[in-house]
């Protein structure tokens, strides 16, 4: 059963980079690939809250809550420490909404395919195996 069937609304996506740019420029392309969809939460935690370079665990707290419409949300994560700052944040209890799921994916194939498949009203888990998937795409 896909998320907007059960009543609630879309997966939410939350794309964590150590740059506040790669994160939003990732999310709106993704968001550009499904320009019919205009609801579809994404959220891009990158940076710092001064900007810097960095992760914040207060940045991805809040994109997380915003991202959260009660079916679940895929989080993708660029780098090693944004990995482990997600991971902390999952292992803290009441963190991150229930439902909250750090997926294995390439950034930006993975963030893609997380959105469309979202778009569709896919429910997290296929959701989440779409992402992660896309570890598998070719370019040769």
């Amino acid at each position: 059963m896909s998320g907007t069937e059960s009543g609630t609304g879309p997966v939410g996506i939350v794309l964590v980079s150590h740059s506040r740019q790669v994160a939003e420029s990732v999310a709106r392309l993704a968001l550009g690939l499904v320009g019919h969809v205009t609801a579809l939460p994404v959220e891009a935690a990158g940076g710092t809250e001064d900007g810097a370079l960095g992760t914040s665990s207060e940045l991805i707290t809040e994109a997380v809550r915003r991202a959260d419409r009660g079916a679940g949300v895929v989080v993708l994560a660029d780098l090693g420490s944004a990995v482990l700052t997600v991971r902390t944040l999952l292992a803290e209890e009441g963190e991150l909404p229930e439902g909250t799921r750090l997926v294995d994916a390439p950034f930006v194939e993975g963030a893609v395919a997380a959105v469309v498949t979202a778009s569709t009203g896919a429910d997290l888990d296929a959701v989440a195996a779409t992402a992660t998937e896309a570890y598998g795409y070719r370019k040769l």
